[in-house]
């Protein structure tokens, strides 16, 4: 019988790939490929596997796709043409029925396998389409632009469901493996993985991945891992729940590289390279397995069969099979894949083998079983990663009780639910999805939304008690309905902030202040009780109550993803009795009308530093109790983790989220403010009102006036000092704020001129008549009390005018990592890269800064201290100032950055 197999194995093998070389040859020469498929006329860039494993199709800058029997090298169907330019991308979906490509041309084709017609283009992307994909489940497919858009496209209709925006071009599109999420992988000195919900475009986390940019991203088949490569030659692998980087970081290639694949099992990765090799990796040592394999160009692509026998690559036009047995004999590893993975490897094959040999005689493998142990670590697992973005504890509505995590997960244990998720689990190989899609269903939350009343209950009041035979008067009527509420709705556990935190306990509510957005954000449903709105009210009750003007409801309605509105007497809102009235025309054009926030804005909301300015706008007329809150309720909306101190005072609460704001962003938008200075620093506001008004905006060039004021200047400069002018401020460093000291970068004007114009006595405010060097004349108005002085009156104290300095006005021009540079994508050498700019396209770029520096800017008015540190003085109005002559390039030399009280 071990013949039989021998003979079946070895004619499967003559099949598919040339024998290998005698062992001691082999390690004298390189691996040959076991079959070269000519047939495209120019480079083949791109290749997908169809789900038998032997049919795969081709994409080349020929324009064109081509469909290869693999075990044949012959073509199975005529070329796909459609494509104007060079196609870089496929993908096929999981019923084989259609191929996606995308290409140079901008745009992307969606062709029927079968009916072999050429389908109009799907024209949304104003760049190249790096990468497509389908999902899983068929249902979606994504594409990837130079454009700096991901999107996502239904597969039935072709049609746009969401338009993912990028800061940088996007490489690569990955679904994960349950078709949930999203990874792409971006360059153009973003070099950030994002992890997008599928459903509703929200970013789950983003991972700061590699140094450059990030040419391909892969999930691992379980769905728990991605993988990544990238121009800077690593490959890394993450945490696919949180974007925590996983054992070691891959290195071995010499060059950029521009393609991974994972094998079926997830056992391995292959990655291609400009260094002109394909490598192999365990994912479970991180280390490389079998031999290089050498090309004669740089390699485009990967890709490994489903049944994990053969790598596809490429060498210009032609498609290179090799054997990834061949690749893996023990004769030729050095480091090698684990033995578990290494047998499970060779188990899978050998299976495929035996189902296809004709001898009926020969057995079939052993069915493979999970142990308890096994089963039972996944739940757990499973348990961990859906608490983790959890309330500490909650009310199971079953019973009327108080649940800490661990009670949950005792609860869990004993249910119906984990009897049969364990039982469903004796045969394997391990699915882990189910798992987590059983435990995310049982531990889903119910989230309350309210505002305080007078004697609401708290932990003390609850503890150990069943809240629905508690006394029903007061706000205990609330908690008792939001619980049957909840339990009606199918939920087990249900959130409320009055019992479920414990307020004598710091640690607890500090933890509880920074984790309530992630809270809201990951549970099954938020209900809004709105106690003020009675039963039966039209249109404009939401508006006008006091939920609608509280800044901790402001958070909670951000960050849920699912809503419903109750009135008074516990029936929906409106009688609206859609599953989430986030998705209630009516409703969010209510909210909208009432708050000014663009109704897209607040249902599909992300937190982070992303236009920080406008969400101060949006939370400055918000109210709370206790004058600390008005800081840490926008904690998660800007994604920032701070110690929670329930007792200092408002301005330092406020203070301290704002110089987190700026130190970690750069962002100077925050410093955009008219009212009273903050005790904390100067230059922030004291108040959160000082931010109601809308952002200073002064008009901006059009193109044709840049180009006819740079005329102008050409020969009214001295180009010696406009280059020296644009270095200085290239050289600034971003702004950096700490201890309440800000260091500032700017332009600084002297003040030479200060006085006050009569007939105020007695005003609040004064004006004063203002000269600074190189300015034009200003009146600044303030609350303040100036020093009156003149060049024939001076004085010991300096003050100045600063215009803050912004690296956007430089006109940095979007620079991707050096391989993008060469039209085909890549340069493959130091040599092959562009020569600097001429001299006077350098001249250029300088005057184009001189006419922007020369329009009016938003300036401060600073004070020095004794120590040659300033502080800022606040104006009644926006101080607008403009240079008195922009060719007077001398006057705009005093560039530093001045450290601010």
């Amino acid at each position: 019988m071990l013949r039989l197999f021998d003979i079946a194995r070895n004619a499967y093998l003559s099949l598919i790939w040339v024998p290998p070389a005698p062992a001691g040859q082999m390690m004298k020469g390189q691996l040959t490929p076991s079959r070269t498929i000519p047939g495209h006329t120019n480079t083949v860039r791109a290749v997908a596997f169809f789900k038998d494993g032997r049919r795969a199709v081709t994409g080349s800058t020929d324009c064109a796709l081509q469909i290869w029997d693999m075990q044949t090298g012959v073509s199975v169907e005529e070329p796909f043409k459609g494509h104007k330019k060079g196609v870089l991308s496929v993908a096929v979906s999981p019923d084989d029925r259609r191929i996606v490509s995308g290409g140079w041309d901008k745009n992307v084709m969606v062709w029927d396998v079968e009916r072999k017609y050429m389908p109009d283009p799907l024209v949304k992307h104003t760049d190249t389409v790096n990468s497509v994909c389908f999902s899983p489940d068929g249902k979606k497919f994504a594409s990837g632009s130079d454009d700096k858009t991901a999107v996502l496209w239904d597969v039935d209709t072709s049609g746009v469901i969401v338009t993912l925006p990028h800061s940088g071009h996007v490489w690569s599109v990955a679904f994960s493996p349950d078709s949930l999420k999203l990874a792409t992988g971006t360059g153009s000195g973003d070099s950030i993985i994002r992890v997008w919900h599928t459903k509703n475009a929200e970013v789950l986390f983003k991972i700061n991945a590699h140094r450059w940019t990030i040419r391909s991203v892969a999930w691992l088949p379980d769905g728990q891992q991605l993988v990544s490569a990238s121009c800077d030659r690593t490959v890394k692998f993450w945490n696919s729940s949180n974007g925590s980087q996983i054992g070691q970081t891959c290195i071995g290639h010499n060059e950029s590289i521009v393609s991974l694949a994972v094998s079926s099992d997830g056992s391995f990765i292959a990655t291609a390279s400009d260094d002109k090799t394909v490598r192999l990796w365990s994912t479970e040592t991180y280390r490389q397995i079998g031999q290089s394999l050498e090309h004669t160009a740089w390699v485009p692509f990967v890709a490994i069969c489903p049944n994990m026998e053969l790598l596809v690559s490429a060498n210009d036009e032609k498609v290179l099979l090799w054997s990834i047995e061949g690749v893996l004999l023990p004769a030729k590893i050095g480091p090698r894949l684990s033995s578990k993975k290494s047998a499970h490897l060779d188990q899978r094959r050998d299976a495929r083998k035996l189902d296809d040999a004709p001898n009926p005689q020969i057995p079939q493998l052993p069915q493979q079983y999970i142990s308890s142990s096994e089963a039972d670590q996944a739940i757990r697992q499973a348990i961990h990663e859906k608490l983790d973005n959890a309330p500490l504890r909650v009310i199971d509505t079953s019973t009327g009780r108080l649940c800490g995590q661990d009670a949950q997960i005792n609860v869990f244990m004993r249910s119906i639910e984990y009897k049969e998720l364990s039982s469903s689990m004796t045969r394997g190989p391990l699915q882990t999805e189910p798992i987590r899609e059983a435990v995310a269903k049982y531990f889903s939350w119910v989230m309350l939304s309210h505002r305080w009343e007078s004697k609401e209950p708290l932990l003390h009041n609850v503890q150990d008690k069943d809240v629905y035979t508690l006394d029903p008067v007061g706000s205990v009527v609330k908690l008792q309905n939001f619980c049957k509420v909840a339990r009606d709705a199918g939920h087990r556990w249900a959130w409320v902030d009055t019992c479920c935190i414990d307020q004598s306990n710091n640690a607890e509510v500090s933890r509880s202040v920074n984790s309530m957005f992630i809270w809201y954000h990951h549970s099954a449903l938020t209900i809004v009780y709105l106690s003020d709105v009675p039963p039966l009210s039209t249109p404009g009750a939401l508006a006008d109550s006091a939920w609608s003007k509280r800044s901790w409801t402001f958070q909670e309605l951000l960050a849920s993803v699912i809503v419903l509105f109750y009135q008074a007497d516990w029936s929906l809102y409106l009688d609206d009795r859609s599953p989430n009235h986030k998705e209630s025309v009516n409703i969010m054009q209510e909210l909208q009308d009432s708050t000014g926030i663009d109704a897209q804005a607040l249902v599909a909301f992300h937190p982070g530093m992303t236009g920080a300015r406008e969400k101060l706008q949006w939370a400055s007329t918000r109210v709370t109790t206790l004058q600390e809150d008005i800081a840490y309720s926008l904690f998660g909306i800007f994604d920032i983790h701070l110690p929670v101190i329930y007792g200092e005072k408002r301005q330092n609460a406020l203070g301290r989220l704002l110089q987190e704001i700026i130190a970690r962003s750069g962002d100077i938008s925050a410093l955009d403010w008219v009212g009273k200075p903050s005790d904390f620093n100067s230059c922030l506001p004291a108040d959160i009102t000082s931010y109601t008004a809308p952002p200073c905006t002064l008009p901006s060039l059009s193109e044709d006036d840049i180009q006819k004021s740079v005329s102008t200047l050409r020969d009214a400069v001295a180009m010696e000092s406009a280059s020296k002018l644009c270095t200085l401020l290239n050289n600034l460093s971003p702004p950096r704020f700490a201890n309440s000291r800000l260091q500032l970068p700017c332009i600084t004007f002297r003040v030479t001129d200060v006085r006050r114009r009569p007939g105020q006595d007695g005003n609040k405010s004064i004006t004063y008549d203002v000269k600074a060097d190189g300015l034009q004349d200003l009146l600044i108005t303030t609350e303040d009390r100036l020093v009156q002085f003149s060049p024939s009156r001076p004085i010991r104290q300096t003050f100045l005018l600063i215009r803050p300095w912004h690296r956007s006005d430089l006109e940095l021009p979007d620079f991707d990592d050096l391989e993008s540079l060469d039209s085909a994508g890549v340069i493959e050498n130091v040599n092959d890269w562009p020569e600097p700019g001429s001299p006077s396209e350098s001249h250029t770029r300088d005057l184009r800064l001189i006419v922007r520096l020369g329009q009016p800017f938003g300036a401060f008015l600073l004070a020095q201290q004794r120590g040659g540190e300033y502080k800022r003085i606040a104006s009644d109005n926006n101080i607008i100032a403009q240079v008195r002559d922009a060719a007077s390039v001398d006057n705009m030399m005093d560039v530093r950055t001045l450290e601010i009280l």
